[in-house]
């Protein structure tokens, strides 16, 4: 899947776990949110710098393969990152690690949109550039 240059932590909550302290599949795609907007924020001004440049971002697709349950009060380490941006579609990679063993990985596809028209547009050369500065390797 390439090098995974941002990262970001969660643990997972009693509320994220079935009776047998297995955290629910849905919650892979709020961990893979949470680490998409943390890493916007850290390196492109975050979602409200898209917004304040008249853009939305829609998830297009999601998927996620899943390799070993996380369990309640785990501490899971979610990297991020862009593995393709063309036009107005960008693609962001997911692992999801617990003491450096993968228990999960996954992607979401995502598309740029004119916040008036909901049209796509292409993805604004400022994010494009903070993206290939972070991914260049």
């Amino acid at each position: 899947m390439g090098v995974f240059r941002f990262s970001t932590d969660v643990r997972v909550r009693f509320a994220e776990t079935d009776a047998q302290g297995v955290a629910h599949n849905s919650n892979y795609l709020v961990w893979f949110e949470i680490a998409r907007v943390a890493y916007l924020e850290e390196f492109a001004g975050g979602y409200p710098a898209l917004r304040e440049g008249g853009l939305e971002s829609f998830v297009l697709e999601s998927h996620v393969r899943y390799r070993l349950p996380a369990h309640f009060d785990d501490r899971l380490q979610i990297r991020a990152r862009v593995g393709e941006l063309r036009g107005a579609r960008f693609r962001f990679d997911y692992l999801v690690e617990r003491d450096g063993q993968v228990i999960a990985d996954g992607s979401t596809g995502h598309a740029c949109a004119d916040a008036r028209t909901l049209r796509p547009t292409r993805v604004p050369e400022w994010l494009v550039s903070a993206i290939v500065e972070v991914e260049k390797d």
